[in-house]
């Protein structure tokens, strides 16, 4: 059995965290201890005042996530299966919360749990081979950490009852049209290409870009008028950033 923190490895590579689950042998399944060790390294990137981007993937080249580990859930009741669920959202709300952006990297199977996850992060790009789903209900069951609610945020309610009552597969084409990836990119090239992104990303104002997100994050769970007025109050924190000064500065004095 692997020691908790080679469940899932944590690299720093300039102002870029990456943050790679690691049971290749299983898919990159989610059990307890990837959960534990996952919120963990979140925390660490997140105290990191070098880090500006966590990039999350796979180990191997065939899964991203292949979902949760149903050795460990198959003899539970259903409180402890409550429970199990709840632990997974605390994960879920923690990507999304996170104040730096955070982008999966997917390649191969990105499948329930690991799709829950993915959906929970920033941005996403995959490579060209990838396969998205959230096929519990031919398990019997349902998703069971915001996954039904995000994706029908993200794609609309008829899609995504589509993929959730079917239990089907979409290629990374698919996704793309659908407006689940930002990206599709050839296998060999997913993590150059991730880490572009992340440097693109890394380049601008961390305020503002932890006040982008918390906005749109925050703003998509209110009424438009409340949204709006939360993002005027962000836009009033921006002009208490040094970069704000700089940046304005350099436009209007024609500098870099």
């Amino acid at each position: 059995m692997k020691d908790l923190k080679e469940t899932v490895l944590y690299r720093k590579e300039e102002n870029i965290a990456w943050i790679t689950f690691n049971r290749p042998e299983a898919l990159n399944a989610l059990n307890t201890d990837v959960n534990l060790a996952l919120t963990d390294c979140l925390s660490r990137a997140e105290a990191d005042p070098e880090v500006r981007v966590i990039i999350l993937k796979g180990s191997g080249d065939r899964a991203f996530v292949a979902g949760a580990d149903i050795k460990e859930m198959m003899s539970m009741g259903a409180m402890e299966a409550r429970e199990y669920a709840l632990k997974a959202k605390r994960v879920t709300d923690t990507l999304w919360n996170l104040k730096k952006p955070v982008i999966a990297a997917i390649q191969g199977f990105c499948l329930g749990g690991g799709l829950e996850y993915a959906l929970a992060c920033d941005l996403r790009i995959a490579s060209e081979s990838a396969k998205l789903g959230l096929p519990e209900i031919n398990l019997g069951i349902m998703p069971g950490s915001a996954g039904t609610q995000r994706l029908a945020r993200l794609v609309g309610l008829t899609k995504a009852k589509e993929l959730c009552l079917t239990g089907g597969m979409i290629d990374a084409g698919q996704a793309l049209t659908l407006g689940i990836l930002n990206a599709v990119c050839p296998q060999e090239k997913l993590f150059t290409e991730a880490a572009a992104l992340a440097k693109k990303i890394a380049s601008k104002s961390p305020h503002a870009v932890t006040l982008i997100k918390a906005s749109m994050n925050r703003g998509t769970e209110m009424d438009l008028e409340s949204a709006a007025l939360f993002e005027i109050d962000c836009f009033g924190l921006c002009f208490s950033t040094e970069e704000q000064k700089k940046g304005m500065d350099a436009f209007v004095n024609k500098k870099k």
